[in-house]
């Protein structure tokens, strides 16, 4: 694939993430995808599907994910985004807070055979957890 049919693809996924519509992920994503970020790591296509993109729209019903900057080269995109969104449902065992996050992250996209076949990401989670109140601010106990 060009340079540009991946980034195509990853618009796809944002309408994945943003407006739960996951229909389109079986056509971009391989059936082996690998989904590895600190201390997470999910293996294949359903598995991806239900853990993480339905996972955080159960908990983020107002999922929204803008990219911020998408740079390609070869089979690799590596993309700086915001995530927006206000907490309504159970997230890593934390009840919902009602609290509105923004957090950015980056994530570096691998195709192969016209498919994503891994993404690397890494999110703050930390500001998240923060702006959730579950850890205080620094300097504050």
């Amino acid at each position: 694939m060009s340079t540009e049919e991946n980034k195509a693809v990853m618009r796809l996924i944002e309408e994945a993430y943003n407006k739960g519509n996951l229909a389109g992920v079986d056509g971009v994503v391989a059936s082996n995808f690998l989904f590895s970020s600190p201390g997470m790591e999910v293996k294949g296509r359903e598995s991806y599907k239900q853990q993480i993109i339905t996972g955080m729209r159960t908990a983020f019903p107002d999922l929204h994910f803008a990219t911020d900057d998408m740079v390609a080269e070869g089979d690799k995109i590596a993309i700086s985004y915001t995530m927006t969104a206000t907490h309504k449902g159970e997230f890593m065992g934390i009840p919902p807070t009602g609290k509105k996050v923004a957090v950015t992250g980056i994530s570096i996209v691998h195709f192969a055979g016209g498919k994503m076949v891994e993404s690397w990401g890494i999110m703050d989670d930390l500001g998240m957890m923060r702006q959730l109140g579950v850890i205080p601010p620094m300097g504050q106990a």
